[in-house]
């Protein structure tokens, strides 16, 4: 039976077959898979957006499961890369999308080198013609913290790719859309809140269909951009107070001595990333990254003895004892859930991992 997946879609007049073939055509960034990025992956696959590459550096948690859209309790059991998990699901979703799935801790470090390394040079004649690809057309905002999202906005500007952002927490969401060319989010953040001056998942908590509803616009807004649509993207930054039933638009003007846009300034580029511990978001857990990749079988070997040691070709994980289980990943981080002490976390990275 040859039935069009996306007729609703072209029926729409500002879409249209031209449209559908432009989206088609789209190669999109998303960076985080958590509430944000997994409603927004869902929505953009089953648009036949046609390549996402989705970069998360989490595993699926049970606290997931109430927000989080593309995982199931078997993930959570599993302890599987948010990532892996999404890929698989959405491959039932929609074949003819490419989704690929990097297991990674995105920052200033390497942002720049994933964006390289996902082109290829279509005059290499040692690359098959269907590995032959082009930058991204867009990034998506799926993070869960606000150095991720000034990192993105950085390197946004700096490549000249358009980006959508977008941040949930309680009851609260904001979305818009980053033009090339247009007001970035320094015109109007200047300066980066700290840590400590935001609300957080973890501090306030977040409720589901919010989140859904802030991601909901941001795959609007990013559909609106693939399709060709771009002057119907608002130059505004909606804010939403779902618990209060309020919903308005803020106007956003380029600022001309804005550091990033204006200036050319990407300090948030520049900070490569540092070695220590961070509590993750709506866990209780910490992160604990290294200065550089580590040989799985060699962290496995460590941990024999300790308890009984799960492996894959992505991650070595263990419970040490004390309700703390350790999840070290390829790229050298390590999660030890069970704990909120930075100390007793990197101490358990020192011994299993190395210094």
């Amino acid at each position: 039976m040859n039935v069009n997946r996306y007729q609703r879609q072209e029926l729409l007049p500002q879409i249209g077959k031209g449209g559908q073939e432009r989206i088609r055509a789209a190669r999109v960034l998303l960076v985080g898979c958590g509430a944000l990025g997994s409603v927004m992956a869902d929505y953009l696959v089953r648009a036949g957006v046609g390549e996402i590459v989705i970069a998360d550096r989490d595993i699926v948690e049970w606290t997931n499961l109430q927000r989080q859209v593309l995982f199931e309790e078997e993930d959570a059991k599993g302890g599987i890369p948010k990532v892996v998990a999404a890929k698989e699901r959405l491959g039932r979703v929609n074949g003819d999308v490419r989704v690929e799935a990097l297991v990674v801790d995105v920052h200033g470090g390497n942002l720049e080198e994933i964006l390289k390394s996902q082109i290829r040079n279509p005059n290499d004649e040692t690359s098959p013609k269907s590995e032959i690809r082009r930058g991204f057309d867009l990034i998506l905002d799926g993070t869960d913290n606000v150095e991720t999202r000034y990192l993105v906005n950085d390197v946004a500007v700096k490549w000249g790719i358009p980006w959508v952002y977008g941040a949930c927490v309680g009851w609260e969401g904001r979305v818009m859309g980053v033009m090339v060319g247009g007001a970035c989010l320094r015109c109007v953040y200047r300066e980066r809140p700290m840590g400590r001056e935001l609300a957080t998942c973890d501090t306030a908590g977040v409720m589901g269909p919010a989140a859904g509803v802030v991601a909901s616009m941001q795959a609007v807004v990013a559909l609106k951009m693939l399709s060709g649509n771009v002057a119907a993207v608002g130059r505004e930054m909606v804010v939403m107070d779902l618990w209060g039933n309020r919903i308005r638009s803020i106007a956003v003007e380029k600022d001309p001595e804005c550091p990033c846009c204006g200036k050319g300034e990407f300090p948030f580029l520049a900070e490569r990333a540092a070695e220590g511990s961070v509590s993750l978001c709506g866990r209780d857990a910490v992160q604990v990254r290294g200065s550089g990749g580590v040989e799985l079988e060699k962290v496995a070997r460590k941990l024999e003895g300790v308890g009984r040691v799960e492996q894959n070709r992505y991650f070595v994980r263990c419970d040490v004892g004390e309700g703390v289980v350790v999840t070290v990943f390829a790229d050298g981080r390590m999660i030890a859930g069970g704990t909120r002490d930075g100390g007793r976390a990197r101490a358990l990275y020192a011994k299993y991992v190395g210094a």
